[in-house]
């Protein structure tokens, strides 16, 4: 067992007296959960606007600036990832092995999310009737995401925040970048000094998540209250009960059957990702801490900077596999609409398929209404859920990312190229581990 010199020192006293023990990130995420929960239930209970208000302009702020990141930390790093795959043995065969998993692991997903949902019944009992429900403002089809992946120029998809039309534009710069070679590579330079900018900008974003989390949950609970969760406890239960047979069942065998590593090890490493994910809900705002978690974990730096952002806005496995199987059972019973054998199969079809529709932002209204318009099922339906869609994204979000670091070390595992001692040795938090990072002294390599 190894210790790290830097954070063994950090607790000690220092010359100029006692220095007060860091707190550790997830420890600082976990404080401003119950905070927000407190807060949030001293807000509605004691109906303090200005306090409701705060809550509100603090959890609104920090989901902003993930925001603002998102779209040019997309483009570069999908840019980035796809050249990546140069200095990669089997580029072909491990990008066809990570898409292999994707979808294998999304079928099971909503599988998992259809069996629930015909067990439960979350559509019946609720009091809910289908004049509670009302259009979405954008809805999806099948034609809308197909001719929706071509912008029509390079500016809009990022002012409007289309992050599948920028992941578009990324793979085709990262495409030609390689037919290109030596030619393209100043732009490749700038391109990996820009992205290495916006994620340690982003980290500075990060290392606000204790106090996001304080507004997000706080508003959330003096929003919503105990009552409206109650009126769907059934629906919400479903989710977070699928959401972690996935992440807490089937991840755990896939990497003790395929992978042949340990399970717990795994979660050790990915946790802080997965922590960021349940608060912030963005996959692609948590996906510097993924990228880091997934390499800490012994998969390949060059394989891992394409896996990771590609499953960031494509890998959902809770918004686009759980959530729209069950909400599709929950508007139909609601609707009164029978569903057979052949929705079901479609169900699953949408889910493996178009789970790219979702683009890794928070809230899943996209893949639902694309869901429902190929059942055929009344779109007044996601109006029923919008209410409490904030409280089953954080779930859907964290599963979602705990996939999107299981399939690269599947594939690592599988192709024989994971680092085992590194996967055995993951457990920091990489906050705190950039940090350590940061403040070392810069080696100066002696002329020989």
């Amino acid at each position: 067992m190894s210790a790290n010199p830097a954070s063994a020192t950090t607790d000690e006293p220092s010359g100029s007296g006692f220095r007060i023990p860091r707190i550790p990130f997830w420890a600082q995420i976990v404080a401003g959960l119950v905070l927000g929960v407190l807060l949030g239930w001293l807000a509605r209970s004691q109906d303090i606007d200005w306090l409701y208000t705060t809550l509100d302009k603090v959890g609104h702020i920090f989901i902003q600036l993930l925001k603002l990141a998102v779209a040019p930390l997309v483009f570069f790093a999908i840019l980035v990832s796809i050249t990546n795959l140069r200095k990669v043995n089997n580029a072909a065969r491990l990008a066809g092995r990570t898409v292999l998993w994707f979808m294998i692991t999304s079928l099971i997903a909503v599988a998992i999310g259809l069996a629930i949902g015909l067990i439960t019944n979350p559509g019946s009992g609720t009091g809910l009737t289908p004049k509670d429900g009302k259009l979405p403002e954008h809805a999806g089809s099948w034609l809308d995401f197909l001719t929706g992946i071509i912008p029509d120029n390079v500016i809009t998809p990022f002012t409007e925040l289309n992050v599948l039309q920028i992941v578009f534009m990324a793979a085709v710069a990262g495409i030609a970048a390689l037919q290109l070679g030596e030619k393209a590579k100043p732009i490749l330079t700038l391109s990996e000094s820009v992205l290495e900018l916006l994620q340690k900008a982003l980290w500075w974003v990060i290392r606000l998540a204790p106090i996001g989390t304080i507004g997000l949950i706080g508003y959330a609970i003096a929003d919503y209250g105990w009552d409206l969760i109650g009126k769907y406890a059934t629906f919400t239960a479903d989710v977070y009960i699928g959401c972690a047979l996935v992440m807490f069942g089937v991840y755990p065998l896939l990497l003790a059957t395929v992978a042949k590593v340990s399970p717990l090890q795994f979660f050790k490493g990915a946790w802080p990702a997965i922590q960021l994910a349940f608060v912030s809900r963005s996959s692609v705002g948590t996906m510097p801490v993924t990228q880091q978690v997934t390499e800490r974990l012994g998969v390949p730096k060059e394989y891992a900077s394409f896996a990771v952002p590609f499953g960031a806005t494509t890998k959902m496995d809770g918004c686009a596999a759980i959530y729209p199987a069950l909400a599709a059972i929950f508007i139909a019973q609601i609707f009164d609409v029978q569903l057979g054998v052949g929705d079901y199969i479609l169900i699953a079809f949408v889910s493996v398929i178009g789970s790219a529709a979702t683009a890794g932002l928070t809230g899943a209204t996209v893949m639902l209404t694309l869901t429902l318009s190929t059942l055929g099922l009344p779109l007044e339906g996601v109006g029923l859920l919008m209410a409490i869609d904030p409280i089953l994204d954080m779930m859907r979000t964290a599963t979602n990312v705990a996939g999107q670091a299981l399939v690269p070390v599947l594939v690592s595992a599988r192709e024989k190229i994971l680092d085992h001692d590194a996967y055995n040795s993951a457990s920091a938090s990489p906050v705190d581990d950039a940090e350590v990072r940061d403040s070392e002294p810069a080696k100066v390599p002696v002329p020989a």
